[in-house]
């Protein structure tokens, strides 16, 4: 994946700073397990109720709530590493 792709952009509210960030969470995992267990984003937000926002937000490597990876991983009948990982700096 190239790096590029994984950086955000992120202000400092009191610096008015604009830096550039590398997310440490990663939902590849999701993906891979929807792919896995024939389930669409279509499926989740039309029949399970999530939040189209919520999908959209995990797209974007964004953070979601405790909650709701806890809904993730009951409709998938999936454990928690099977939604995201924890990307760790290689400095």
């Amino acid at each position: 994946m190239n790096i590029l792709n994984l950086l955000s952009i992120v202000k400092c509210f009191s610096c008015d700073t604009i830096f550039w960030v590398i997310p440490v969470i990663d939902y590849t995992p999701f993906y891979e397990t929807l792919l896995k267990k024939g389930v669409t984003e279509y499926h989740l937000i039309f029949k399970e109720g999530f939040s189209a926002n919520t999908l959209h937000r995990m797209k974007k490597g964004e953070a979601i709530s405790t909650r709701t990876l806890d809904m993730i991983c009951d409709v998938l009948d999936c454990n928690v590493q099977d939604v995201l990982r924890f990307v760790k700096d290689k400095e």
